[in-house]
């Protein structure tokens, strides 16, 4: 059976699809051959080549007319992919105009059709990410107001500390999605830029018409002309990737939380729930947080190839070797990864599950415990600071040791009565009225949201 090449058990789960078409051998001919073709346009419109030459070339700037796997044979021959592509776009319009195909690629270098080509499909690119932020930070907006006032226990060095809300930590999320959008927005003019300086940078073969053609080439493909060629100036793509990587570990620190609180002692917040999803080929109770899993991994697996986006950065001179080769499989491969993690983040934050009594339950593990500090603080303003949190110290480990309530051992204690009222004692002991200003972080947080969205 004949099946396409590529990693096609792992490309659902870590991929969106979308983005893996952006990326795939017809997504990358695709952008070289955009190229050449306004680069035709752009020559013509000022008038070094006839207009009669455009529209043969545009007629075989299609990727269906080429073969891949020859292509990539040539690569291995010739270090890079426009070298024989351009080659073969030659013998395609040879083929139907001999005159038109005089005008191919002319001034132009192989890198400016890669690099142009890149940035054509980072734009794709872009669109994609960012639509999914928008829709997870909606879906991470609802929720939030949805849990804004459900105490669950605050957890600090994995151990309970004091009361939050799930609306909190989920907004804790949503503020990291609305930076992530704003990065992307910032970061957009400096990478959206057209790539053409022809053999080292000077676009000396184009003489006068030099600046005309760029100026024409960067309208035809709707990108910024820059102020200079960056051919071994890579801080742009290094930067776009720099921003999926704070997406990455946004993603996975918001996975790293939910596999967190699925973990059977907590049971408290779930992916949602599928046929088939998060089973065990042996054990059948099992619910796996699969979700939160390729959340984890991208935010693992993005970091080292950054660093190869960095590593090859100091590029030599007008040209590099070898370190820009580097990057055209590492920004490519970073970009599915995020879109993955940002469609399985999608997935959970819609259909999230909670199980508020459940949050209740295990905010009373510890008998009243995390809410020593609630009536510490007001203890203090009674009896001064020193001796109330040693006297809370005092009751807390005689509650530990006789395995008693923490309100019950107040309630026993002569110097806490003699300050606060049994009413004072139930109400400092109650986890909802020591959410502090939880609700007040979400109302933030979803408010910035609602900002750039607007």
């Amino acid at each position: 059976m004949n099946q396409r090449p590529g990693n096609q058990l792992f490309d659902a789960y870590f991929t969106a699809r979308d983005m893996r078409e952006v990326f795939c051998d017809q997504g990358r001919v695709q952008a070289m051959l955009d190229f050449e073709a306004a680069l035709a346009r752009a020559e013509a419109r000022v008038g070094l080549i006839p207009v009669s030459a455009v529209a043969p070339i545009e007629a075989a700037c299609s990727a269906g007319h080429y073969d891949f796997a020859a292509l990539g044979e040539a690569i291995a021959t010739a270090g890079n992919s426009a070298i024989p592509l351009v080659k073969a776009l030659g013998k395609q319009i040879a083929a139907h105009n001999a005159e038109a195909e005089r005008y191919v690629h002319l001034g132009a270098t192989s890198q400016d059709v890669m690099d142009s080509g890149l940035v054509l499909q980072l734009r794709r690119a872009l669109e994609l990410i960012e639509k999914d932020l928008a829709d997870l930070g909606q879906s991470l907006a609802v929720q939030a107001q949805r849990y804004a006032a459900t105490p669950l226990a605050g957890r600090t060095w994995l151990q309970h500390a004091t009361p939050v809300t799930l609306g909190m930590k989920i907004a804790g999320w949503l503020g990291a999605v609305t930076r992530s959008r704003q990065r992307l927005q910032e970061l957009k003019p400096r990478l959206l830029v057209l790539q053409f300086g022809g053999a080292s940078g000077t676009l000396a073969a184009l003489g006068e018409q030099a600046m005309p053609i760029a100026q024409a080439l960067s309208e035809e493909l709707q990108l910024t002309l820059p102020d200079q060629p960056w051919h071994t100036q890579r801080d742009r793509v290094v930067e776009f990737g720099s921003v999926l990587g704070l997406i990455a570990g946004s993603l996975g620190k918001m996975g790293r939380d939910i596999s967190l609180l699925m973990q059977t002692e907590a049971a408290e917040v779930f992916e949602p729930s599928a046929p088939g999803k998060g089973g065990s080929s042996t054990m059948p109770h099992k619910r796996n947080p699969v979700g939160a899993a390729v959340l984890i991994s991208a935010a693992t697996r993005v970091p080292g190839l950054l660093s190869t986006l960095f590593s090859a950065m100091p590029q030599e001179h007008e040209r590099s070797l070898g370190l820009w080769h580097a990057e055209w499989e590492t920004l490519p491969e970073i970009c599915c990864l995020v879109s993955g993690s940002l469609q399985q983040a999608l997935l959970v934050a819609q259909g999230l599950e909670v199980d508020a009594e459940r949050m209740r339950r295990n905010l009373d593990l510890t008998q009243g415990l995390v809410l020593a500090e609630a009536v510490s603080i007001v203890l203090a303003q009674r009896v001064g600071r020193d001796t109330a949190h040693h006297l809370l110290e005092q009751c807390c480990k005689r509650a530990v040791a006789e395995q008693r309530h923490l309100r019950a051992v107040l309630g026993d204690e002569p110097q806490v009565t003699a300050e606060l009222s049994a009413t004072e004692l139930d109400h400092l002991l109650d986890p909802a009225h020591y959410l502090g200003q939880a609700k007040t972080w979400v109302e933030r947080a979803v408010a910035e949201h609602s900002a750039l969205t607007a």
